[in-house]
C-alpha cells in the first residue's frame, strides 16, 4: 500500500460516522508543517497569515508552538474580531476603507493596542481620521514596500501590483508624513515578495519555464534584499524605535529570513499545503487540508460523478485553480465539465472501484479559501476524528 493509499484508508475510517462532504485538517500533517516552517525561518519569528487557516481554533494551535508570533489579517473587520478574540498581535496586510471599523479602532484602547494598519499613501490616514467619529487612540501604523523587480528602465514588471511605494526616498516620505500627523505612529515596514513566495518554480512538465522562474527569482531576491535593507535604513532614520519589519511568505520563508533587515516572516499556506504549493524546490510540505465529495453516480465505465466540487480558486482563470482529485489516485477531472456546481464527473480506471456513498478526497487550490465552502473543520489525528471546530464560516463571519 502506498502512503497515499494508507492517508485515505486512515480519512475514510476516521471520518466514517460523517455524511460528506466535509472537510478535514490532519493534524500530524499540520503540525509536521508548521515545524518545516520554524525551521525554515531560521529563529526568525513566523507571523500566520490568517486569510490561509480561517479557523480560530487552528490559530490559537500554531501561536501556541515555539516559533510562531502574531497574526497577518486580511481585513479590518477580521482584525477587531481576533483582537476582541484574544489575539493581542495583529497586522493588518492590506489597506481598508472600512469606516466603521476604522472608528472602532480608535476608540477602543485595547484594540488600538493590538492591531496595526497597512498604508501606503496619505489619502489612507485621510480616511481615517475622517472615520475616526471622535475616537482619540493613536493608530498604529505598518508602511507597505512595494517589492516588484522593475527591469529595463521600468517598462517591465514583475510581482503584484500592490503598494506604489518602491524606493527608500518613496517610503521615507509617508513615513515622515506620518510622524508629523497626530493620532498615528509607525510602527513596522511590510514588503511581500509574492512573486518569489508565491510562484512555484519547478512545474512538473515545463522544465524551461521552470528554469526561467527560478533564474528570476533569484535576480528578485538580490534586488530586493539590497533594496529593503536601504528601505529600512532609511525609515529608521525617521522612526527609531520601529518595532518590525516583516517580509515573505511560504515559498520564501528561508530567503527572506537571511536578510538582516527582516526581523520576521509571514507565512500560512504552508501549513495546510494545498495544490498550488506542490511545485517548490526550496520546501516540501505535507497536504494537510483536504475536502471529501461522495460518490452519487456511476454513469458509465471508468466515470463517477461526486457531489458538488465546484470550489475555483481566487487569481487568474486557469486549470491550476481547479480543486483536483486526490484520493483514490488516479482520477482526473472531464474537460467538457471540470469542477461542477453541483456535481463533479471524474474519470480514470479507479473510479470502477468506487461504489455508490464512496468519498473522493481532494486538495484545494488555495489554503484558507476552502474555509469558505465549509463550516466545520475535523481535526484527524491518526484514525480517528479528534475535535470538530468552526471555520470562520461556521461562527457566521465572511469578511471578504
Amino acid at each position: 500500500m502506498t502512503a497515499r493509499a494508507a492517508d485515505r484508508a486512515r480519512y475514510d475510517r476516521a471520518t466514517a460516522h460523517l455524511d460528506a462532504p466535509l472537510a478535514i485538517v490532519d493534524l500530524d500533517a499540520f503540525d509536521a508543517n508548521a515545524d518545516d516552517l520554524v525551521r525554515r525561518s531560521g529563529g526568525k519569528p513566523v507571523r500566520v497569515a490568517s486569510k490561509s487557516v480561517r479557523c480560530r481554533a487552528l490559530l490559537e494551535r500554531v501561536l501556541a508552538r515555539d516559533g510562531f508570533a502574531g497574526i497577518m489579517s486580511f481585513t479590518l473587520a477580521e482584525s477587531l474580531w481576533l483582537a476582541r478574540s484574544g489575539f493581542d498581535d495583529v497586522l493588518l496586510a492590506y489597506p481598508s476603507a472600512d469606516r466603521a471599523g476604522y472608528a472602532e479602532l480608535a476608540a477602543d484602547p485595547k484594540l488600538a493596542a493590538a492591531v496595526t494598519v497597512m498604508v501606503d499613501d496619505p489619502a489612507q490616514l485621510d480616511l481615517i481620521d475622517a472615520a475616526r467619529a471622535g475616537g482619540r487612540e493613536v493608530v498604529r501604523v505598518c508602511l507597505e514596500l512595494d517589492t516588484s523587480l522593475k527591469l529595463l528602465g521600468g517598462r517591465v514588471r514583475i510581482g503584484a501590483r500592490r503598494s506604489p511605494l518602491h524606493s527608500p526616498a518613496h517610503v521615507a516620505d509617508l513615513a515622515r508624513a506620518v510622524v508629523r500627523r497626530p493620532g498615528f505612529r509607525v510602527v513596522g515596514i511590510m514588503a511581500y515578495e509574492g512573486h518569489v513566495a508565491g510562484v512555484g518554480d519547478a512545474v512538473a512538465g515545463r522544465p524551461l519555464r521552470s528554469r526561467a522562474v527560478r533564474l528570476m527569482q533569484a535576480a528578485a531576491r538580490r534586488e530586493l534584499a539590497e533594496r529593503r535593507a536601504a528601505v529600512v535604513a532609511a525609515v529608521r532614520a525617521v522612526v527609531p524605535d520601529l518595532e518590525f519589519v516583516n517580509g515573505g511568505g511560504t515559498g520564501s520563508v528561508q530567503y527572506t529570513a537571511a536578510e538582516d533587515a527582516v526581523t520576521e516572516v509571514a507565512a500560512g499556506s504552508g501549513l495546510y499545503v494545498p495544490r498550488l504549493f506542490d511545485n517548490y524546490t526550496s520546501f516540501t510540505g505535507r497536504p494537510a487540508a483536504l475536502f471529501a465529495l461522495p460518490v452519487v453516480r456511476r454513469p458509465g465505465v471508468g466515470v463517477v460523478t461526486v457531489l458538488g466540487g465546484g470550489y475555483p480558486a481566487s487569481g487568474a482563470p486557469g486549470a491550476d485553480r481547479l480543486p483536483v482529485p486526490y484520493l483514490p489516485e488516479g482520477l482526473r477531472h472531464d474537460p467538457q465539465e471540470g469542477a461542477g456546481e453541483v456535481q463533479t464527473p471524474l474519470l480514470g480506471s479507479p473510479a470502477d472501484d468506487l461504489l455508490i456513498g464512496d468519498r473522493v478526497w481532494f486538495r484545494h487550490a488555495k489554503a484558507g479559501e476552502l474555509c469558505e465552502r465549509f463550516d466545520a473543520l475535523h481535526l484527524v489525528e491518526g484514525e480517528a476524528v479528534a475535535a470538530t471546530v468552526p471555520t470562520y464560516r461556521g461562527e457566521g463571519r465572511a469578511f471578504l
